[in-house]
């Protein structure tokens, strides 16, 4: 899902050479706004999105929405731990490379869009009740993705 049809297009393109097209389904939509009925996922993981979401809450909340009582989701960003720790560290020196070259303020707000109290008011906001922040992540932004990332994980009750 992406609301970006490009970038769903290339996603499918991927699918295919992979051999799994028959086992993917392409939505245009925003995190915001699915268009999906009411309890209808097991599983939800977004990996790196939430951080360009428009209304980040809203968006935890309609996945809240469409997960199925015992479904699970995990949303936020970062290298994933079966990286190899080389690979986690150069991935992370060139993002945070990239984010100072675009200057103070904008490191600064990557690394606050990374924290954990950040993650916490949106939980918050989106009305879980019960919900984990995983995180190994530095409060400074020098630290900031140096770690596996941040994640906000919950499952939806029973």
């Amino acid at each position: 899902m992406d609301p970006n049809p490009d970038a769903l297009a290339e996603a499918m393109r991927t699918a295919q050479a992979l051999g799994v097209s028959e086992r993917v389904v392409c939505l245009v939509a925003r995190a915001e706004q699915l268009p999906l009925v009411d309890n209808y996922l097991d599983l939800v993981v977004s990996r790196g999105s939430v951080f360009f979401w428009e209304h980040a809450a809203r968006g935890i909340r309609e996945v809240h929405r469409v997960l199925r009582p015992g479904g699970c989701a995990m949303i936020g960003g970062g290298c994933g731990s079966g990286y190899p720790d080389w690979a986690r560290r150069e991935f992370m020196r060139r993002r945070r490379e990239d984010v100072s070259q675009q200057g103070a303020d904008a490191l600064a707000r990557f690394a606050e869009e990374r924290s954990p109290d950040t993650f916490r008011r949106l939980a918050v906001g989106a009305g879980l009740s019960r919900y984990e922040i995983v995180s190994d992540t530095g409060p400074t932004a020098s630290e900031a993705g140096e770690g596996l990332g941040i994640w906000l994980r919950f499952t939806k009750e029973a």
